[in-house]
């Protein structure tokens, strides 16, 4: 098969490195020239240019730039691709991509890895990224099945686990296990920075340890995502901040009434849940 990616950084060389090692095609377009070139020394792709007609004879074309730039892309990117290619995306969030694309294109299938690292760019790929990680895929009424059914056999062959779910229901899903503890981790930081006294706020940063880095991580990410995650994805983020913020305020108030049983009994029912999300 010849598959393209647009956007050669940690998601799309990820992908190219385990596409090629399967034995398909993959051709490669990037905003710089340097940036081709590196995929090309790397391995990561058979081809690589600056220019989306690259593309013109591909099977089916991976989306793999910034959210702010998925739907303008694959409005220049059409222009060159036959009736038949399939598109896909990796974005964070789902329904505006969807209700963007899915008009101008039939074989349209919304799609989200959920696997990545703190780094970014095409030396950040990786071989087996995708091993055993989530991948949604979001596929509407007037998607058609061959499309979805060729997206996921790609996406099986990555070790993928795969996931169906309309792209409503998937922004709301990420708006609490992705996009939330972003800005509750950034908010972190924030807050520790907020120490006034230069001797404390030295002290904090020398003892700081796995529990700050823990949840500390996301919110020393990309700022770029974060604004990006606020941005598309803005009504749902904003539920589970308004949801997050009630119960911060439910803990002050058991510490400012020293309420310790109810509260030990929330740290138990939150210790009991907390498996449920991870494993």
């Amino acid at each position: 098969m010849k598959i393209g990616i647009l956007g050669l950084g940690l998601i799309g060389g990820s992908l190219g490195f385990d596409l090629r090692s399967q034995g398909h095609e993959v051709l490669g377009v990037s905003r710089r020239e340097s940036t081709c070139q590196k995929a090309i020394a790397l391995g990561s792709v058979d081809r690589a240019e600056v220019d989306l007609s690259l593309f013109a004879t591909a099977d089916i074309v991976f989306i793999c730039t910034p959210i702010a730039l998925i739907v303008p892309q694959i409005q220049q990117l059409i222009e060159h691709l036959s009736a038949a290619t399939i598109i896909t995306d990796v974005g964070s969030v789902k329904a505006p991509i969807v209700n963007a694309i899915a008009p101008l294109w039939e074989n349209f299938v919304g799609g989200h890895p959920m696997a990545g690292t703190a780094d970014s760019g095409i030396e950040a790929a990786q071989r087996h990224l995708f091993v055993d990680r989530p991948y949604v895929l979001t596929p509407i009424n007037t998607t058609p099945p061959q499309a979805t059914a060729v997206v996921e056999e790609i996406v099986r062959s990555l070790g993928s686990k795969i996931y169906h779910c309309q792209p409503e229901q998937h922004d709301r899903a990420v708006s609490w296990i992705s996009h939330l503890p972003v800005m509750v981790s950034a908010s972190l930081i924030a807050a520790c920075m907020g120490e006034t006294d230069p001797a404390v706020l030295q002290l904090a940063q020398n003892l700081a340890s796995s529990g700050f880095r823990d949840t500390s991580r996301v919110g020393g990410g990309n700022p770029e995502l974060g604004v990006m995650m606020a941005q598309f994805n803005q009504q749902a983020l904003l539920s589970s901040l308004q949801q997050y913020r009630y119960q911060l305020d439910q803990v002050i108030d058991l510490i400012e009434q020293e309420n310790w049983t109810a509260l030990e009994a929330k740290l138990q029912s939150t210790q009991k849940a907390r498996p449920e999300f991870v494993e």
